[in-house]
């Protein structure tokens, strides 16, 4: 027995497991390309219709080709006749002088991975406007905290380190936001900046005047 044929006799019990573990979209194919009329010596799972006794592809004569230069292909697309797509691995055999003589090729179909990755793109999809967080609660001074940390946040500066401008800077964002027509808005915020009321209810008249 050659070194070939040893390693593709311990492969063979092994495609059923590999098949096994990829669920019922996968199909697991031993070629030997000594043979390339025939070259399928085995195959577990059905994705590609492959069967013991079948030809090689045109990838698998391009590799046999290639010869010691030849490499493995991992995660490529194809398609079937079908039109299923197929996503491929090519594992390539040598013996011990480092000449391929056969490959380990792992096929999933993955065309209902595709349709259900368009259609959660669709569901995810959203629209031109600028990111933001949305606060979700019941509890509308959580909801006037939350705005004001979050426009904190993009000032770069905590409140208690605001300049006068900065936190006019601060409510003009907040009013921009339509925050003060929520009532108790402008305690909440005057609370949440270390305020007092006064000065919150002065810094609202200057920015609307």
């Amino acid at each position: 027995m050659t070194d070939a044929d040893a390693v593709l006799a311990a492969l063979r019990p092994v495609l059923d497991g590999l098949a096994a573990t990829f669920g019922g979209h996968c199909e697991v194919v031993l070629h030997d390309y000594r043979r390339p009329e025939g070259s399928v010596v085995a195959v577990a799972g059905d994705v590609t219709g492959r069967a013991p006794g079948g030809a090689m592809s045109e990838l698998g004569l391009s590799l046999l080709k290639q010869g010691r230069d030849a490499r493995d292909q991992v995660n490529y697309l194809t398609r079937t006749d079908s039109g299923r797509v197929i996503k491929a691995s090519t594992l390539l055999l040598r013996d011990s002088d480092g000449e391929v003589f056969g490959s380990l090729c792992v096929n999933v179909d993955v065309t209902d991975l595709r349709h259900a990755a368009v259609l959660l793109g669709e569901l995810g999809a959203v629209s031109s406007l600028p990111d933001a967080t949305t606060t979700f609660t019941n509890d509308v001074g959580q909801l006037i905290r939350g705005v004001v940390a979050e426009e904190e946040l993009k000032l770069g500066r905590p409140v208690g380190r605001m300049t006068r401008a900065e936190r006019l800077d601060l409510f003009r964002a907040l009013d921009e936001r339509g925050l003060f027509a929520l009532q108790k808005a402008v305690p909440e915020v005057a609370a949440a900046l270390g305020i007092s009321r006064a000065s919150a209810y002065n810094h609202l008249a200057e920015i609307r005047s």
